[in-house]
């Protein structure tokens, strides 16, 4: 017997619209007249929700802090037949909002689970862009830390997918600065208010809108609303200027090999295994180096 026909309760993920009321799906709509209670992750945010669309339920509220508290509890009230709704304060649940622990709590306590399928700000900024790349990396909401921001960067250069994260308006300057002195090369798109009156797509590189936004934010009313940035995929101009920067590397290596007193056969296996560049290359490369000692 699976855990759907074993228990009445469930515990439902409701998407909501992450601007546009227009975007709430009928099973979303249906899933909250349903419940016998709706958690969220702030009852104002949810409240005004459930009263455009004329739906009264008893509200209460679960946000990061409170998960760990309640989570068992409410598992409980689940399997004892509760159907609990949960919203976040817009979009999918569970993607950089406290659903995704309140589905492991569910899935652990072995109470039914229904995902609604509905809007994601990273899914629509990632088509909104103009990538042609067909994958995508979600980071969740870009490092504050300068030192955090640089090692999540370079942690993903290599990744063959354009990369998605959440930005505040606040710090949308410094992420692009940050973006620009790592990835200088890459497209990115400033995704800012997705599905709203006043909703913009920017796209340049890191560099560029960095100074966009930067003149923006002097201005009266600054950078407002939510913001998803897509870090495009890695492309061939920045291939060469990987392999440019490698070969002067590993030409300065090898001189010092050289001086050393390694044989090249050495130096050419060293070169390939630090720099990753081919073994013929590394060869020449130390070839050179030892005709330049002597």
């Amino acid at each position: 017997m699976d855990n759907c026909s074993a228990h009445h309760g469930k515990l439902i993920i409701v998407p909501t619209p992450i601007g546009n009321l227009g975007d709430m799906t009928l099973r979303s709509l249906e899933a909250l007249r349903a419940a016998d209670v709706v958690c969220a992750e702030d009852t104002r945010v949810t409240g005004k929700l459930l009263a455009h669309f004329d739906i009264r339920k008893p509200l209460e509220r679960l946000d990061e802090a409170m998960i760990g508290a309640k989570a068992a509890g409410l598992m409980e009230r689940v399997a004892a037949g509760a159907v609990v709704a949960y919203c976040s304060d817009a979009g999918m649940p569970g993607v950089s909002d406290p659903g995704l622990r309140l589905v492991a709590a569910a899935r652990d306590a072995g109470v039914p689970v229904e995902v609604l399928p509905g809007a994601s700000a990273a899914a629509c900024a990632y088509v909104a862009s103009g990538t042609v790349c067909p994958r995508f990396c979600f980071g969740g909401f870009f490092p504050r830390k300068a030192a955090e921001q640089r090692a999540a960067l370079e942690s993903l250069r290599a990744l063959d997918a354009a990369l998605v994260f959440y930005e505040s308006p606040n710090r949308l300057v410094a992420a692009l600065a940050a973006i620009a002195e790592v990835l200088p090369l890459r497209k990115v798109a400033v995704c800012r208010e997705l599905t709203k009156l006043h909703e913009e797509v920017a796209r340049g590189t890191a560099a560029e809108l960095a100074e966009r936004f930067a003149a923006r934010a002097g201005q009266p009313g600054g950078i407002r609303g939510e913001i998803a940035l897509v870090i495009d995929a890695p492309n061939e101009a920045e291939g060469e200027a990987a392999a440019e920067d490698a070969a002067t590397s590993a030409k300065a290596r090898a001189a010092e090999l050289i001086a050393e007193g390694l044989r090249t056969k050495e130096v050419a296996k060293r070169l390939s295994a630090e720099f990753g560049i081919p073994r013929n290359d590394a060869y020449d490369i130390a070839m050179e180096a030892a005709r330049g000692r002597s």
